[in-house]
């Protein structure tokens, strides 16, 4: 079984809020993403967690597996 990547592990902590990889990865993921500096506290806010998941989306559904791509 292959390993995620560290740019595939801070997209899954982005996008599920759970870590999967270094913490700061997901930070400087968020970053780039939100186009803005992330203070770690704000991480645990709502209201930012949710703009987080929102921004990482599309980014989150492309490295998941696709059954018809698999075929």
């Amino acid at each position: 079984m292959k390993r995620l990547t560290r740019e595939q592990a801070a997209i899954v902590g982005a996008y599920t809020g759970f870590a999967a990889g270094p913490f700061a990865d997901i930070q400087n993921y968020a970053e780039k993403v939100l186009h803005r500096q992330i203070w770690t506290h704000e991480l645990g806010q709502r209201s930012v967690a949710q703009e987080l998941r929102d921004a990482s989306r599309a980014d989150f559904l492309a490295i998941c597996y696709d059954e018809e791509e698999a075929s």
